[in-house]
Formats: C-alpha cells, structure tokens, sequence
C-alpha cells in the first residue's frame, strides 16, 4: 500500500480520501466469515498483550505533550480515554457547516432524481437529515457512504495536538489509516446503531497484533439520550478477538454478544462505561476494546465525522473491507 507523506496543507495530504468508499457488493457476512475462528485458546485469550497493554517510551517532541504520563497508562490499563476539552470548537462548528453542504448535496440527489418531493431546505443540520430520511428510507445511509472528506474535516484529522496525543500512543511515525466515518446518528434509525464489537473483527487476521488508535470526536454534545459510545472497560487487555456475527438485523455491522464477550474476552455488564463528553471531547480507544453506539432517542442528529484510525507505520493494518484503498503517512 502506497504511503504519502504529510504536508503542510492536509487538504493535499488527504486528498486521496475523499476518493474512498466501501463497495455494496463487500458489505456482506462473506468478508467476515474467517471470524469465526480466529480465537485463542481461553487461557491465551486472558494473558495480557503488550500491544494493547504496554505503553511505549515517552516521545520527545519538540512542543508540550497533550496528554499527562497517568492518562496514556490508563489508555493501555482501561482501553480508552476520554479527554472533555481537546478540540477547539470553533473547528467543529466549520465541520457543520461542511455537514449543512454534504446533507444540501444528498438532498438534491434525491429530489432530481425524484425520491423525494421536498429538500427541506429551511430545516436546521441538526433535523434535516433526519426528515429527508423520512421521505427516502436510505438517506442516512447515503450521506454515512457518500466517501467525501470535506476540508474542514481533514484540519480536525490533522490536527496536531491530536496527532501528538496519538505518537504518545503508538511511540513513532504514524500511518493514517483511510477508514473514516461521518456518522450521522439519526433519531431512532437502525442503520444508525451500532452494536457490541470490537474493530479487529474488520480487520485482516495479520493486523490483530497492531495497536490502531482511533480518534472519536463528536460535534454536537453526546450523551445517553442521543445515543454516546459505550465501552467494556478492560476487555482490550489480551488481544483477543471474539466470535462476531453479521449482519446485525438490516445492516452491514458485525456484533458480538455479552455472553461472548465474558467467555472470551473476561468482561460483564459489570464492565459497562457510558462515555457521555461535551462537544470538544475525543474519546480515545484501541481496535481490541469492545464498544458500541447508543439508539439516538432525541429529536436531532447526533454529528460525529470525525473518527481518526491511525497505527505506527510499517506494520499490518489493512481494513478488510478496504484492502485496496492506499493509506495516508502522517509524517509523524
């Protein structure tokens, strides 16, 4: 896979991205059918692995380093963190209104082509999505596939105070992987829901052993009323990947059961964190830590473009469904 290095000016870096999308014909359970057996043996499963528990050398980085020594040791001990203030807002608030033209753009793709009969076009970024979604079963779903990294969000991937954050993670160089994700949570949508899984389990068999740092970084306050992440504490700790399923009810994700979970990976209901963050916060996680998304019970959209994978560069982390896709070096 070919590597680029970082500019300064990331709307070149990652230019190559808002090329990639995820082909219908791979969203099927045939991609995911060698999860099957990919387990370890139960005692394996539970000896801690030094990608996912071990935190590297502490870098030296010609500026401050944005996290504190006892937050990376809880990344690597718990599988997650979350920082409430650590990106500017104002950057978010230029993702919106990048959100306002992408939601413009599926609206009059559905009205030329006679799906639906209004755009809605007095309606705030925070409904409508939602309403078009309501005239055309399947709007979501465009916008969630639609492959396009506007330039207000490949300044939030590029970010240095984040990339810096994630050298602390990985300890060098970092290659930015081109899974990224404009998840528009729509209000009771099922497509919209993501359940119990781990990343690994859309990833290559070789990449299982590759620590992938992924950013998650809503634009709007997330919480349990409109559907926020869900982690199981702990449940990172051995690298092993639990026995998936897909496809979960009517869509494209893999799930992974409690029950599962407890055999393979150690964790309970008891492990449970509710990762509720104001607007400006990152939820930080690595490709082994079960998680998932809440239903969206509110009213609007909860916006969340911004979900940053990135490993150290050199090694395996190939995304199943994407394998052809070219990554992108940070320079970092």
């Amino acid at each position: 896979m070919a590597l680029l290095r970082r500019s300064h000016r990331p709307a070149e870096m990652l230019s190559r991205l808002a090329r990639a999308s995820v082909p219908a014909s791979l969203a099927t359970s045939n991609i995911y059918s060698n999860t099957q057996t990919r387990y370890a043996s139960a005692a394996a499963r539970l000896q801690p692995n030094p990608v996912y528990s071990q935190p590297p050398p502490r870098p030296n980085l010609p500026r401050p380093l944005p996290l504190t020594e006892q937050q990376v040791e809880q990344y690597f001990r718990e599988g997650f963190l979350i920082c409430p203030s650590f990106i500017d807002v104002a950057e978010l608030d230029e993702c919106l209104v990048a959100v306002s033209g992408l939601v413009d753009h599926v609206a009059n793709r559905l009205y030329d082509t006679g799906r639906i009969k209004d755009k809605c076009e007095s309606a705030p970024v925070s409904q409508r999505l939602w309403l078009l979604e309501q005239q055309f079963k399947g709007a979501n779903v465009l916008m969630h596939k639609g492959g396009v990294l506007p330039a207000e969000f490949q300044r939030v991937w590029s970010n240095d105070k984040l990339l810096d954050a994630v050298t602390q993670f990985i300890g060098g160089d970092i290659a930015g992987h081109p899974v990224w994700n404009l998840r528009c949570k729509t209000p009771k949508t099922e497509q919209a829901t993501v359940p119990w899984h781990q990343d690994n389990a859309y990833v290559s068999p070789e990449c299982e052993n590759t620590l992938q740092v992924t950013a998650w970084i809503p634009l709007v306050d997330a919480n349990m009323t409109n559907g926020c992440m869900q982690v199981l504490r702990g449940g990172h700790m051995s690298g092993a990947t639990a026995k998936h399923t897909c496809c979960a009810g009517d869509t494209w994700y893999v799930e992974c059961d409690m029950k599962e979970m407890q055999s393979s990976l150690g964790v309970s209901e008891a492990d449970v964190v509710t990762c509720e963050m104001p607007r400006g916060g990152v939820l930080f996680m690595n490709n082994a830590i079960p998680h998932r998304s809440l239903e969206n019970l509110s009213e609007n959209i909860r916006w969340s473009p911004v979900h940053l994978v990135a490993g150290l560069i050199g090694q395996p982390h190939s995304h199943r469904v994407l394998e052809t896709v070219e990554t992108v070096w940070l320079g970092r």
